[in-house]
């Protein structure tokens, strides 16, 4: 999260305004498509490719369980890029400009290197083998690439404004949460040259994101707003939006989709916990309060418990994954600001970034005794662990399938 003015920039594509509220409200808007067959004739096909017989975004990868998103996240499930990797930690430190590297082993900071202006994130790329230290200061921004198997930065690469980097499930596009304009910038992963823009005008503080299990819709948070939209991503459509209830002032924060894939839960530092949506992203259930300042969500290896923290309180509540009842709250001795960050890769830790504190914490997973407090540079964000099991990336520090 951060404050920013509002800029004006020129739009590719523009979506309505979206107009503020405060209730729970959904708004859907949908259009037309033709669905016509030239002379009225049925036309012999091929038989559906299996992302079709399952309803999947047309070249997403086939789940590894149906029953299950994160199935091939669980312990020891690391691919062949992540094999190859280099067993670090990566802290964005937004006030330093600099990213801080640590060895998990020792705890100890081994590495700081520029990492453009306001890092604010570290993020495995689709085919997690590359990370990208995204940094979005306007109205320039940068995307620093990290060599995993190395830890050491290559020569960034020019990107306006990206708060966050996510990319869609089928691997074609590099979404870039562009903040500060409220918009969506979609990419060549490979090139890094611009394929099209939406504009989001009604979603200040554009910020985190989730996919569907099908991968056709996501899930978008409006920091600033107090509100969710719902894209469409093969046509790259604003579909839907929500207005938050909880609190007139409401800050929706990271977005993530239960195990069983039947679940959005959006946390919000502001009302203090976390919102429920329908799986399909297109139905508002419910809010369970976690704490102050509620902030980052995530799934522990075996897919059976959820993380949340509570950057205003220093805390992690720890919830069911799929039923989301309340199981245990960690409590870090002395008080801190937990935000972002990821597992280790069998799950016995997790590591987040102290944003208000110079520090990162890490947590034994088992009970949440804090095994660590490890001091890095001013402001760190989002920190991410390497490796990390699974097939590929949906960005964040460590969205992976």
């Amino acid at each position: 999260m951060r404050n920013k003015m509002c800029v004006s920039a020129s739009i590719t594509v523009t979506i309505g305004a979206l107009v503020a509220g405060c209730a729970v409200s959904d708004q859907t808007t949908s259009d037309s498509g033709t669905g016509k067959s030239a002379g009225g004739k049925q036309d012999q096909q091929a038989a559906p490719a299996p992302e079709e017989k399952l309803d999947l975004l047309p070249g997403m990868p086939p789940p590894a369980d149906p029953g299950n998103v994160y199935a091939a996240t669980r312990s020891g499930k690391l691919n062949e890029p992540m094999r190859q990797a280099r067993e670090l930690v990566y802290v964005p430190n937004s006030l330093d400009d600099t990213v801080s590297v640590i060895d998990p082993n020792t705890f100890e900071v081994i590495d700081t290197y520029p990492a453009g202006d306001e890092p604010q994130h570290v993020v495995p790329s689709y085919d997690m083998r590359t990370l990208y230290a995204v940094a979005d200061k306007v109205p320039g921004g940068s995307l620093t690439p990290i060599d995993p198997k190395t830890g050491k930065p290559g020569t960034p690469i020019k990107v306006q404004d990206p708060y966050n980097l996510y990319f869609t499930p089928d691997g074609k596009s590099a979404i870039v949460v562009a903040e500060a304009y409220k918009r969506l910038d979609f990419y060549d992963p490979k090139t890094w040259k611009i394929q099209s823009s939406i504009s989001v005008p009604g979603c200040a503080g554009v910020n985190h994101m989730d996919f569907t299990a099908n991968g056709k819709r996501a899930l978008i948070a409006c920091e600033f707003a107090n509100r969710m939209i719902v894209l469409d991503v093969a046509n790259r459509k604003i579909i839907k939006k929500f207005d938050l209830n909880q609190v007139p002032n409401g800050k929706p924060q990271d977005t993530r989709l239960s195990p069983d894939g039947k679940t959005f839960y959006v946390a919000d530092m502001i009302a203090g916990g976390i919102y429920l949506f329908s799986g399909d992203a297109m139905k508002y259930r419910d809010f369970i309060p976690t704490g102050d300042g509620a902030h980052g969500v995530y799934f522990s290896r075996d897919t059976k418990r959820m993380f949340v923290t509570n950057r205003g309180e220093g805390s992690v509540s720890v919830l069911s994954a799929n039923t989301h009842e309340k199981l245990d709250k960690w409590h870090i001795p002395g008080g801190g600001s937990p935000d972002m960050g990821a597992l280790s890769p069998d799950g016995s830790q997790l590591w987040l970034s102290g944003r208000y504190d110079s520090e990162v914490y890490v947590f034994d997973t088992k009970d949440g005794s804090l095994l660590k407090r490890i001091p890095v540079g001013n402001g760190p964000h989002g920190l991410t662990y390497m490796p990390q099991p699974g097939r590929y990336s949906l960005g964040h520090t460590s969205n992976i399938r």
